[in-house]
């Protein structure tokens, strides 16, 4: 009977230490990416202007599942929130000429970047990003990901920097190390490609055939204007104030970034909070779970003696037995109650997503005068205001454009000749 005593202490003592295991967390202190900034003033000649599109959110189709850590009105805000965040670290770097949030892919840029948010959920991120220039070459696409740790939510830190800041610093790292490997010549052609192609874009008739594309969306400057062509001073005229127009849009980008800034960084600090009390319950649960089956195993191994055994050792062994039993089933029973407070928490993220969502608003803004609603139909709206430019050039020119006419006179938008 001694033996069998000591085979249910031992699982029991093995269990008691595997469930306690599960309960022990280790705080993860996450390294530092320093960002690389500019010593010296760079000449304007020098200098890229970059546009930074609305990221892919990075949630699945209508017909697809979504998640249980993937909550639509965060990730949404975040597609719009992370890129306001880098153009102001690249701006701080002191690399580029200007950096805007663009919300089309229509707007002509030196260089170009977007990318999807594959996880994001206060603790951890992992986003990939891509960088091209407008002749078409991309120079290069990565995931970034990092994890968080206390420091980066504590009152003392610095409330500039994001807590997933080390991404944002890592790829202007990366972007600013291709733009080193580019000589003045390049610099130059890039920035004359997108002249060129804004001023094919708004009067195609004219300079349609000074760029040529070819069958891998690579761009090609193939004749100049004359230095005193009126045309070209005329659309150039047009071409800053299609840059203040894009610097309006990104009024809004700054409401909208410093609107949800305080209301986001509470939800991500509940989220990270919430997230690490899961893992943990979810741990402590399934080792309770193992060990109460543990147990229970161990204790329906008990021998029923021999039959010169006396009726007390026969009592003695089954109720040990039925106590052993019944303290494994505790023990699993115990881990389905904090699998159940486990899903309390993900409720509780939820709930917070959703009030989030709400605050996120759309905005309103003016502009030339009149009142447009900016939400995430912003891409349209920008279309709507290209094409007002095309009027005004051709107003002011006496050409007539079809404003659907891209490059070469190729139908955009996906449209095809009628026959």
């Amino acid at each position: 009977m001694v033996r069998y005593t000591f085979d249910v202490i031992r699982v029991g003592l093995v269990a008691t230490l595997l469930a306690l295991t599960g309960c022990a967390t280790k705080d993860y202190i996450a390294p530092d990416i320093d960002l690389t900034r500019e010593p010296d003033a760079v000449a304007e000649s020098e200098l890229l202007d970059i546009g930074i599109l609305e990221l892919d959110a990075g949630l699945p189709g209508p017909d697809k599942k979504l998640a249980d850590d993937v909550y639509p009105d965060i990730r949404r805000a975040e597609a719009r929130y992370f890129p306001y965040h880098l153009k102001s670290t690249l701006q701080s770097t002191g690399h580029w000429g200007a950096v805007r949030v663009v919300p089309s892919d229509q707007v002509v840029a030196d260089v170009m970047v977007g990318g999807t948010i594959r996880h994001s959920d206060g603790n951890r991120v992992d986003i990939q990003l891509y960088a091209r220039d407008v002749s078409g070459d991309r120079w290069f696409q990565r995931r970034y990901q990092t994890r968080t740790d206390r420091n980066d939510y504590g009152r003392d830190r610095d409330r500039r920097l994001d807590p997933y800041q080390n991404i944002f610093n890592e790829f202007a790292n990366d972007l600013y190390e291709h733009y080193q490997t580019l000589g003045s010549d390049d610099i130059e052609r890039l920035r004359r490609t997108a002249r060129l192609k804004f001023y094919a874009d708004m009067a195609p008739t004219a300079f349609g055939d000074y760029v040529e594309e070819d069958g891998r969306g690579q761009l090609t400057v193939v004749r100049l204007p004359a230095p005193d062509d009126p045309m070209a001073r005329r659309l150039e005229k047009i071409r800053t104030r299609d840059a203040l127009f894009q610097d309006t849009l990104n009024e809004h980008y700054a409401n909208f970034y410093y609107g949800i800034a305080l209301p986001y960084a509470d939800w991500r600090e509940a989220s990270r909070e919430s997230e690490l009390e899961y893992q943990r319950l979810r741990r402590s649960a399934l080792l309770r779970g193992l060990a109460g089956v543990a147990m229970v195993a161990a204790a329906s191994e008990i021998s029923r003696g021999d039959a010169g055994d006396s009726g007390t050792e026969r009592r003695t062994r089954s109720t040990l037995k039925n106590y052993a039993i019944a303290g494994g089933l505790e023990t699993a029973f115990s881990a389905f109650g904090q699998l159940a407070e486990a899903k309390v928490q993900r409720l509780a993220i939820s709930e917070l997503s959703e009030s989030f969502g709400q605050l996120a608003a759309p905005m309103v803004v003016e502009v030339d005068g009149q009142t447009q609603r900016l939400t995430g139909t912003a891409a349209a709206q920008y279309d709507q205001w290209r094409e007002l430019l095309r009027r005004i050039n051709a107003q002011e020119t006496g050409f007539d454009d079809d404003p659907r006419i891209g490059i070469n006179g190729r139908m955009s938008d996906g449209e095809n000749d009628a026959g």
